[in-house]
């Protein structure tokens, strides 16, 4: 019987083949992208597990091994160019102290070793930039074991063991941290990319690919189908049971899948380079970390062709249920109000989590992703009563012969008309959702503005210290600053001992505000202005923090004079430049070296992994719409010659009969037009609503409505669509001439 369906399935000519190879085709790109998408899952875990020894010297660490100790301090974060560094410094006590991953050796005091992208940037990078940041001399590269993309800034100092001892954060450790501390919960120095969030996002992703992807797939195995439902039809009248009519159909389309499925391996191998330039969490992968699991190997070569097998069966259900109807032109039972039970139902569940998030990332997995997953099916279910509804209401209010012909065909049978645009509305329901999220997250998270650049700040206190300590700032190092070319402004934010200007009531005030003289604030604009005649200023820290200018805002004044507050231990150093990364660079260079147990960082860095998280995001919304739009715009350019096809005859008499071309083609356009405006702006509504109870539920934000870009894509979305229905058209006057009438 097998024999006999791949005879049958090529036998019908180049029409038969061509169907096989788009099966074939759409499958392959499907397998090609999930492929990709599990991946970077995979890879996402295995960049984590590079970096976990970075978590070494976390106090919640258990030492049992019986060698000499390894002195440890972690001066992480640091930054160049809004880039963030792994700095670690370490000193052996014996032979035997432990040895990170990617070294040799441990460096001797006054040297380090350096991963190989910034070992490149100490070469390129004037030294009072960057290199005169770490005394001593590089002593080799940090091999790849130890980081976590070709991209890390990783540097590993050796120390003398008295001297970094009495450095605040060091303690002693016998062994390499191989897994993230009990207390850390994914935010320990070191740990890497949030990997749970990043899979959460990842699977979301997979499954806004993969339905555009399995409609694509679905479309390409109804290619035809008419023709072959009239054969099966025969097959059944003359004696074939439906089990065997149900295994030829099914070894037609998984012949294909299976091809396409093979072809999908391959293609994965050719975009895996590619796939690693991506910057999915905010820097590249390792081309090796790119593997894939033996479970999803096999599962995605048995789950592709079984998926194509059940489609084949689904398409083709009629004929086996009754071979007559089929040879008849019976018309099919319509669709029922119930298809929209899963479109409620996925709404449902996103609406049952707002004010009740999982705690967990795997419940919120299974929480966010089922439900989105669940829409895009519902609205796949839903469709073809949505575009019976909707042709029964344009029926009830037009005379005209096209619209009524279209509109009684997409009544009689709204699946057939809905299937040719599945592919797009999946297409705009993901692309709106991910634009809505990630536009509301923007928006809340803010990006920096007032030309934050500009802005460097150190802030003077030991790790760990809260709130940070005050030193006091030799004035070489002042001269030093203003020294700096492209330097602008300074001011020094002094401690406030005596809590002036506290106001306990205040959540927001945690600790008393800093103390600026008023002649220093000036030199700062971007950080606010003194009120008229006062000497001090009391400003909180995040006035010096924030991400966004504060020109206009008027600090309260501090019952102190210049001279006292000046006198005051400094808890910050505030400094302003020209915005150019040597000026900047230049500036934290000089802080980093007179206060090496702080952090010298700049406005921009306080915002800089947000801002690289979110700009991971949006390339994932990319990566979506770059890809579901396409795969849909095919999808529905194959549904409308399919369907063409398969109505030749019944068009052809048409014509013979006096329905002139553009009458027919009017036909045509209106009956993929109808389904795919109707149901475009219950996906868009459907998916504004979607994002906005995701939001609420897991960030406790409020949708924020997205720019007219978005707008104008769906337009253009939409425009290419009707063109896409629109180049059709001329078959019609190649496949409707007497000749069908008679072979039809």
């Amino acid at each position: 019987m097998i024999a006999l369906a791949l005879r049958l399935a090529v036998s019908g000519g180049r029409q038969a083949v061509a169907r096989l190879l788009t099966i074939a085709a759409a499958a392959a790109v499907g397998v090609g992208l999930l492929l990709s998408t599990l991946a970077a899952v995979n890879a996402v875990g295995a960049a984590n597990e590079r970096v976990l020894w970075a978590n070494t010297g976390a106090a919640s660490r258990t030492e049992s091994a019986d060698v000499d100790p390894l002195w440890w301090r972690d001066h992480t974060p640091e930054y160049y160019d809004g880039r963030e560094l792994l700095l670690i410094d370490v000193a052996a006590t014996g032979p035997t102290s432990p040895v990170p991953p990617g070294l040799t050796r441990l460096p001797a005091a006054g040297e380090y070793y350096a991963s190989p992208a910034l070992a490149k940037l100490i070469r390129e990078r004037p030294a009072d930039q960057l290199a005169d940041r770490f005394p001593g001399r590089l002593a080799g590269e940090i091999g790849d074991a130890a980081l976590a993309s070709p991209d890390s800034l990783v540097l590993v100092s050796g120390q003398d063991p008295g001297a970094l001892a009495a450095r605040p954060g060091a303690r002693q450790v016998t062994t390499i941290a191989t897994a993230l501390p009990e207390r850390c919960a994914g935010d320990c120095p070191g740990a890497g990319t949030r990997g749970d969030a990043m899979t959460l996002i990842l699977s979301v992703v997979a499954g806004a690919l993969l339905f555009p992807v399995v409609v694509f797939i679905g479309t390409a195995t109804r290619l035809s189908a008419a023709t072959r439902e009239q054969r099966y039809a025969a097959m059944r009248l003359v004696g074939a049971t439906p089990r065997q009519i149900t295994l030829i159909a099914a070894a037609e389309s998984t012949l294909a899948a299976a091809v396409g499925t093979v072809l999908g391996f391959l293609l994965f191998l050719l975009l895996r380079p590619l796939v690693a330039t991506v910057p999915f969490t905010g820097d590249r992968f390792f081309v090796e970390d790119l593997i894939l699991t033996t479970p999803q190997v096999l599962a995605v070569l048995l789950g592709v062709p079984l998926a194509a097998a059940v489609a084949a069966r689904l398409a083709l259900r009629r004929v086996t249920v009754s071979p007559l109807g089929v040879s008849r032109r019976a018309t099919p039972e319509p669709p029922t109000a119930w298809r929209l039970a899963p479109l409620l139902g996925g709404l449902a569940e996103l609406a049952w989590f707002v004010g009740r998030r999982p705690e967990t990332t795997n419940g919120q997995t299974a929480a966010y992703l089922t439900g989105f997953l669940v829409i895009m099916l519902g609205l796949v279910i839903a469709g073809p009563w949505l575009t019976m509804a909707a042709a029964r209401a344009v029926a009830a209010r037009t005379g005209r012969p096209a619209t009524l012909i279209a509109v009684r065909r997409l009544a009689d049978d709204p699946r057939a008309g809905f299937r040719s645009v599945a592919g797009l509305v999946l297409a705009l329901f993901v692309t709106t959702a991910t634009v809505a999220i990630i536009g509301t997250i923007d928006t809340n998270r803010g990006t920096l503005s007032g030309d934050p650049q500009t802005r460097t700040a150190v802030e003077l206190g030991a790790m760990g210290d809260e709130p940070p300590m005050a030193v006091s700032v030799p004035e070489p190092v002042l001269a030093e600053l203003r020294a700096v070319p492209g330097f602008e402004g300074l001011a020094l934010a002094h401690a406030n001992p005596d809590g002036l200007g506290h106001d306990p009531a205040d959540p927001g005030d945690r600790w008393a505000p800093l103390l600026t003289v008023c002649t220093d604030l000036a030199q700062v604009p971007v950080v606010g202005h003194c009120a008229p005649g006062a000497a001090v200023a009391a400003v909180p820290a995040y006035g010096f923090l924030s991400l966004t200018t504060r020109q206009a805002t008027q600090w309260p004044s501090a019952p102190i004079t210049a001279e006292a507050a000046a006198g005051l231990p400094v808890q910050s150093i505030y400094v302003t430049t020209d915005g150019s990364t040597a000026a900047r660079e230049r500036v934290r260079t000089i802080l980093s070296r007179a206060f090496p147990d702080q952090h010298a960082r700049m406005v921009q860095d306080w915002g800089s992994a947000q801002q690289k998280q979110l700009a991971g995001w949006r390339q994932l919304a990319d990566v979506v719409l770059l890809t579901t739009l396409p795969i849909a715009g095919c999808s529905l350019a194959v549904s409308v010659v399919a369907g063409l096809s398969d109505r030749r005859r019944p068009f052809a008499m048409l014509r013979l009969t006096g329905a002139p071309l553009r009458l027919l083609q009017r036909v045509v356009g209106l009956e993929s037009t109808l389904p795919l405006l109707v149901v475009s702006v219950i996906a868009i509504g459907t998916g504004f609503g979607a994002a906005a109870m995701f939001l609420k539920s897991q960030m406790h934000y409020d949708l924020v409505s997205p720019g007219a870009a978005f707008f104008a894509l769906v337009l253009l979305g939409l425009a290419a669509s009707l063109g896409i229905i629109a180049s059709t058209l001329p078959l019609l006057k190649r496949i409707t001439g007497p000749e069908a009438a008679r072979n039809g």
